[in-house]
């Protein structure tokens, strides 16, 4: 009976198993850190999917456009410093094919920027506080840039589809070997669970590690102080309350992002030597504004 009841999960793990080894066969290769990418989406089609997105928020009624050239300005600026780069960079074909076009949130209490496959940048004035300087707000929109010029979306929709063929897949074995649908429901909620936490988890946050490195090295490429990204997240640090565990969250913690990005510094100092210097203003204040 014992033989019975465990050969069931062994094939759940097996087939578990082999989706993992699948996820692992890549169709693409990072440029600047060398991780081998799975990637099942045409860049045409995430392109488009970010177009739609950054449409969809700009449509939004309770989002507000600023046209104050105080605060629009300075994001143009560096946007247009870090686009520069971009398209230098071992990026350049996915740069040089984005439409680019940048746009600054009216929205104080949202600290937050984000940019889009196909070039599409958002900024919100809530995050002036946290990027302080120009410099900041470089290692900010450089971190976001590479988020698309990765394809770090479409790589982890291809984790999801293969994952949940995989979990689709211990399904149908549990159920051709009989296995009564409560105990089922139970392995699979395990699945899905040790599937999000062992897999999908610390893959977005390899996606955030590689953004703070490459986007770091970008922001230096294009003139600016790479020192200012460990500032920006001691100051994210002070800023936020209580973070969940880093095991169960998809994020590195601020401590983990300022070490990691101390140890990659040398290389972005390199690279800020080569580049022609950038202004380093600081970013209008929030208060009485």
């Amino acid at each position: 009976m014992a033989r019975e009841t465990t050969r069931p999960h062994r094939n759940v793990f097996l087939a578990l198993l082999m989706g993992l080894l699948a996820a692992g066969a890549s169709c693409a290769t990072n440029p600047y850190t060398e991780r081998s990418q799975l990637i099942l989406l045409p860049a045409s089609y995430e392109d488009k999917l970010g177009d739609q997105a950054y449409a969809q928020v700009l449509k939004d009624p309770k989002v507000r456009i600023s046209q104050d050239p105080q605060e629009v300005d300075p994001v143009k600026r560096v946007a247009a410093r870090i686009i520069a780069a971009a398209k230098q960079s071992k990026y350049a074909e996915a740069a040089n094919r984005f439409h680019w076009d940048v746009t600054v949130i009216k929205d104080d209490k949202t600290a937050n920027a984000f940019a889009l496959p196909g070039g599409k940048i958002a900024v919100y004035t809530g995050i002036f506080p946290m990027a302080k300087n120009e410099a900041g707000l470089a290692m900010v929109l450089g971190h976001e840039v590479i988020h698309a010029l990765a394809r770090h979306g479409a790589e982890r929709m291809s984790q999801g589809m293969v994952t949940d063929i995989v979990l689709k897949g211990a399904d149908v074995a549990l159920q051709t070997q009989g296995v009564a649908a409560p105990m089922r429901s139970g392995v699979m909620q395990a699945l899905g669970l040790g599937t999000q936490v062992g897999v999908l988890f610390p893959f977005s946050r390899a996606h955030e590690s590689e953004a703070d490195h490459v986007g770091m090295r970008i922001a230096a490429q294009a003139g600016y102080d790479p020192h200012e990204a460990v500032h920006v997240w001691e100051r994210m640090q002070q800023a936020g309350g209580a973070q969940p565990s880093e095991y169960l969250s998809t994020h590195p913690s601020h401590g983990t992002r300022i070490k990691q990005l101390e140890a990659w510094m040398p290389e972005a100092l390199t690279d800020y030597a080569q580049a022609s210097r950038a202004p380093a203003a600081n970013l209008p204040t929030l208060q009485g504004r």
